[in-house]
């Protein structure tokens, strides 16, 4: 089992940056594939980024492209998400989650396919 919690949220005007955690407990961090989703208020979970194992792959949602960047340092169970130029439509309820797979395809970019999540943390961008 593991254990995720996300940490980094805050309030931040638009243009800005942030940087959000997602430590992990347990020896076995780098058995899986890691995503980050945001959650906005009165929509779906969404999917933001994804990460493989090794960090060797990564996917982004469109709406992020080329502003976020994943990461992960298995050495000390942690996961990453820098938010470059941000938006107000980037605020949202950012959660992190896992998925046992020894691959990381286009079929991680659905929040159903992972299994286990934080708690979240928000993330306010401001006019």
């Amino acid at each position: 089992q593991v254990q995720l919690v996300e940490s980094g949220g805050g309030l931040v005007q638009a243009g800005g940056s942030l940087g959000l955690s997602c430590a992990a407990s347990g020896r076995t961090f780098g058995y899986y594939a890691m995503g980050w989703f945001r959650q906005a208020p009165g929509k779906e979970r969404e999917f933001v980024a994804a990460i493989s194992r090794t960090g060797g792959r990564a996917y982004y949602a469109d709406s992020v492209k080329a502003r976020f960047t994943i990461s992960r340092d298995n050495a000390k169970n942690t996961m990453y998400l820098q938010m470059n130029s941000l938006k107000p439509e980037d605020t949202a309820v950012y959660y992190c989650a896992a998925a046992l797979t020894t691959t990381l395809t286009t079929y991680y970019l659905d929040r159903g396919k992972y299994d286990y999540w934080g708690q979240g943390t928000q993330v306010t961008v401001s006019l």
